[in-house]
């Protein structure tokens, strides 16, 4: 087969034809298609990636924000379990203060009853005393009684300290209680013998207490001698008062 040099000439110009309108017209179209595509691949992978990263902070903020609930539910609640607690010791501390209060006054209220029962035992007691007092009194003579009393009450004064009875025969006026006036020979031998157990010049008044019931005492400024039959009676009521307290 021969070949025609102008026939290769023209196809060798057609191919380099082909070859600059494939290349003016296709492949830079197709060059910069593909690298438009590449770089909006590329930009949807950073997007991508952007959107990942976001999403992963959010749940972060997410999980941080569970956590602050789940502390703020814990603080709540352990504030909530003090404030029950110190609501229950107020509760009990008051119920405690009131039953010692109700006890207090119980004990309050039965002290005054004991007290009130024993004023009143007392005084009944007392009022029975006089009264066996009186009826024994009735039948003794008086000269005898005075006489037994004025000895009782010399004995006592004869037992004073002697600083007590220097002190009674200073001079200060002295005072002589009876139950009864005494009849005038009665109230001087009273005085002899009072003023010699005392070693004493002091001035003797006589006075008549008719509560004494029976008795002689003597009353001064700095000596007092309780001798009768209500002091007598006082005393064995204090003694079964402090026995009933016992």
């Amino acid at each position: 087969m021969a070949i025609d040099g102008w026939t290769l000439g023209l196809q060798a110009v057609n191919v380099l034809i082909l070859v600059w309108l494939l290349g003016r017209f296709f492949w830079r179209p197709m060059a910069a298609m593909i690298a438009r595509r590449r770089t909006a691949i590329r930009q949807a992978l950073a997007d991508a990636e952007a959107a990942k990263a976001g999403a992963a902070a959010a749940a972060a903020a997410v999980e941080r924000t569970r956590a602050g609930f789940a502390q703020e539910r814990a603080a709540i609640l352990a504030a909530a379990q003090q404030d029950a607690a110190r609501e229950r010791a107020a509760q009990l501390a008051a119920a405690q203060a009131q039953a010692a209060a109700l006890v207090a006054a119980a004990q309050a209220q039965t002290a005054q009853d004991r007290a009130a029962f024993e004023q009143s035992w007392g005084d009944r007691a007392g009022r029975l005393a006089v009264d066996i007092a009186s009826r024994l009194l009735a039948p003794l003579g008086g000269d005898a009684l005075h006489a037994a009393f004025l000895e009782r009450l010399l004995r006592t004064l004869r037992e004073l300290p002697e600083p007590t009875r220097r002190l009674a025969a200073d001079g200060a006026a002295i005072e002589v209680v009876s139950a009864q006036p005494l009849a005038a020979a009665t109230q001087a031998r009273c005085r002899a013998a009072i003023l010699d157990a005392l070693q004493s010049r002091a001035p003797l008044d006589f006075a008549v207490d008719a509560t004494l019931l029976a008795g002689l005492e003597l009353r001064g400024p700095h000596v007092a001698v309780s001798n009768s039959w209500r002091a007598d009676l006082d005393r064995v009521r204090q003694e079964l008062v402090h026995e009933q307290h016992d």
